[in-house]
């Protein structure tokens, strides 16, 4: 009994400890938190916590994600002792930590204008929305547009592959069946199949004008073989391939389209960005409460005085989908909604979003729960349903995808569906850590490459959904659950959502994490979790 008490108590502080981190704008990578979770049984967390955001705070450039030797360094440095001490002070934010510490929230709402005066209101809006489909779309779904569809996606692909220097002389595959044994090239092709045989991985593949085998060898080097489990149904990727004597080629790596590292667009002054989705009205698992909370902390209602001047930063707000529950969409749905018609629960949606102060930039985009198509791309809801907020010129509806900028710094907002499919098909993804779903569609440069999966595609005569533009922020929800992480420079967030475990999430095995917010400061990137659930 004792034992178990005292690993309880490590995990409390596991959680202390990652609740600082992010409070004081900062992320573990999967290391540090493995590495952190280990010292956690011989010392305490939250101290190596603090002493490391201590350090943080001197270091010129700071890091966005703070990794594992870093803190490997800082206790060897610092700690000489094998038992770090329990610190007699709280944690305290520096004071050039832009990060508030959360505490239980007040309601303020007798609050004067004097009080809470925002700075965005001051702030001229810039907002452009640079990519959507809506209004372009025109598939009759044909197999001749599905053909040509598959064609425009290949292409496009492969002009971001052939952009590395390690892939501009790629061969088409049938120059590479003619090749004399043992030649090593490399081909550009979209998976077909891949299935196991004696322990090998086999993928067959096709170009615009032919089709092969290709076989990743039990004796393989370990990473090839992970890139070739990652592979995903339909995807575009480069083999660098070893001919044999007969017509199979055998892989000597997997190269993906990938994005480079870059250094993200910021805005020019600290206007801050509410990522959020899947607010799910018209559910009886909708947490009613805590988004009436939110909504009044952006009318700088609510909160602590830390908090209000982040809602008074706030320029943009960005609703990535699953705006209602809508009707009929999972089995059994009916027994869990308050409202059973949609236009009605797009009318109850449209009185919270009045509430919400017009300099803030309002951009909704649907999810598969909305009332727009489902097949991707989806366009923006129909105009008919939001009739109560049209003329709102701070509300904009747009499609899914969405390539936007806001304060020059330039958004994907996707609503997810596809992440469904890349959790059912990849090994060791789950809907717990969709930022690493996320992640693998960036390194795919595509936003739902499985045809035949759980995710509906329209023939396009354009494949909306291939990533040719890097941006600094990649936002989606869909999963209910905040995932967040930095990769390659470009900013990743799953937003969560607003509503809690349903009968159909609880059989998925899905745990969401409602009501927590993620807040990002547009001139430093930096990112806060903002929590309107009352403990």
């Amino acid at each position: 009994m004792g034992q178990g008490k005292n690993v309880m108590s490590a995990q409390e502080k596991l959680q202390k400890a990652i609740e600082i981190t992010i409070m004081a704008g900062y992320q573990l990578n999967s290391e540090a938190f493995e590495f952190l979770s280990l010292k956690a049984e011989t010392n305490d967390p939250v101290l190596i916590m603090d002493l490391a955001l201590e350090r943080i705070q001197e270091l010129h450039d700071k890091p966005m994600f703070i990794e594992k030797s870093f803190l490997e360094a800082l206790l060897q440095a610092a700690v000489p002792a094998p038992q770090i001490q329990v610190p007699e002070r709280p944690y305290v934010p520096s004071p050039s930590a832009p990060q508030p510490q959360l505490r239980p929230l007040e309601e303020n709402p007798d609050l004067t204008e004097n009080e809470f005066y925002p700075y965005a209101r001051d702030i001229a809006s810039q907002l452009n929305i640079m990519d959507d489909a809506t209004g372009k779309l025109t598939s009759n779904g044909t197999l001749e547009e599905y053909v040509l569809y598959f064609q425009d996606r290949f292409k496009r692909i492969e002009k971001l592959l052939r952009q590395r220097m390690d892939v501009k002389a790629a061969t088409s595959i049938v120059e590479a069946l003619k090749s004399q044994p043992k030649t090593r090239l490399k081909i550009i092709c979209m998976l077909t199949e891949k299935r196991d045989s004696k322990n090998n991985i086999l993928l067959s593949v096709e170009d615009l004008h032919g089709s092969a085998t290709i076989l990743v060898s039990q004796k393989a080097p370990e990473e090839i073989k992970k890139k070739a489990l990652t592979l995903l149904p339909d995807q575009v990727f480069c083999a660098a391939v070893v001919k044999t004597r007969g017509d199979l080629l055998m892989a000597e790596d997997i190269i993906f389209p990938d994005v480079g590292k870059k250094t993200p667009q910021r805005a020019q002054e600290p206007v801050y960005a509410v990522l959020t989705s899947d607010i799910h009205i018209g559910s009886t698992k909708f947490t009613k409460e805590a988004f009436k909370r939110f909504i009044l902390w952006l009318m700088g209602k609510y909160g602590t005085p830390e908090m209000r001047q982040i809602a008074g930063r706030v320029k943009y707000l960005l609703i990535a989908g699953d705006i209602v529950d809508g009707i009929g969409i999972y089995p059994g749905q009916q027994n869990e909604l308050t409202i059973r018609d949609v236009h009605k629960q797009y009318n109850f949606a449209s009185k919270y979003l009045e509430k919400i102060p017009d300099y803030i930039e309002i951009v909704l985009s649907p999810g598969n729960h909305d009332a727009a198509r489902k097949s991707l791309p989806q366009p923006a809801i129909p105009e008919g349903y939001l009739k109560a907020i049209q003329g709102k010129k701070n509300i904009h509806s747009v499609g899914s995808p969405c390539y936007l900028s806001i304060h020059g710094v330039e958004v994907l907002m996707y609503h997810g569906r596809s992440l469904d499919d890349i959790v059912s098909v990849i090994p060791g993804m789950d809907h717990q850590h969709p930022e690493k779903s996320m992640r693998l569609l960036m390194q795919g440069r595509h936003l739902a490459p499985v045809y035949g999966g759980k995710t509906m595609l329209s023939p396009e005569n354009r494949d909306y959904l291939v990533i040719d533009k890097v941006p600094d922020i990649f936002h989606a929800g869909h999963v209910h659950v905040n995932g967040l992480c930095n990769y390659r420079g470009v900013l990743v967030v799953n937003s969560g959502g607003w509503q809690n475990q349903t009968d159909y999430m609880e059989k998925l095995g899905l745990v969401p994490t409602p009501g927590k917010v993620p807040v990002v400061n547009l001139q430093t990137m930096q990112t806060t979790i903002l929590d309107f659930n009352l403990s």
